[in-house]
């Protein structure tokens, strides 16, 4: 993939991620949220484009309606790591793709929302609050977008698997 192509996929990547959780920002922030958005997190088994995409994507959301710099920096960061992760699971099955960024969600942004005690709760219960959210986001709208993904031609000659 050309660098234009690459950087064009990122762009439009990041704008999607951000818009639509400020869209759903309602549903999308706090210690009991459903992120739409995430389950864009199939992407980067489709092109490595998404990886940087997602992860601007995520920091442009938090910087607007997130927790603040704890939020950009842990929020994003369990973003990118999940990315990467199923980037490695692209040739896994696709049922595994939305696995890690249900888990580092569920632990990254449990974990702060606990430090940030304004938000409350102990940490097992935003681990599990997030984490279902996230479950939800990822499977019940993620998979899906993988069949829909499979029959456009959206990625053609840029798939990475």
């Amino acid at each position: 993939m050309n660098k234009t192509r690459y950087a064009t996929y990122a762009a439009i990547t990041a704008a999607l991620y951000a818009a639509i959780t400020l869209a759903t920002s309602f549903m999308a922030f706090g210690p009991i949220q459903f992120r739409v958005a995430e389950a864009m997190c199939v992407l980067p088994a489709y092109t490595t484009a998404s990886i940087p995409g997602l992860f601007i994507g995520c920091i442009l959301a938090n910087l607007i309606g997130g927790y603040g710099v704890w939020d950009v920096v842990v929020g994003s960061a369990a973003t990118l790591l999940a990315a990467l992760v199923t980037y490695a699971l692209r040739r896994r099955s696709r049922f595994l793709w939305p696995l890690p960024s249900v888990l580092f969600n569920a632990f990254m942004v449990g974990a702060m929302l606990t430090y940030l005690s304004s938000v409350g709760g102990a940490l097992w219960f935003n681990v599990l609050t997030v984490g279902a959210g996230q479950l939800l986001a990822c499977y019940l709208v993620g998979i899906p977008l993988t069949y829909g993904l499979d029959r456009t031609r959206l990625f053609e000659g840029v798939q990475t698997r």
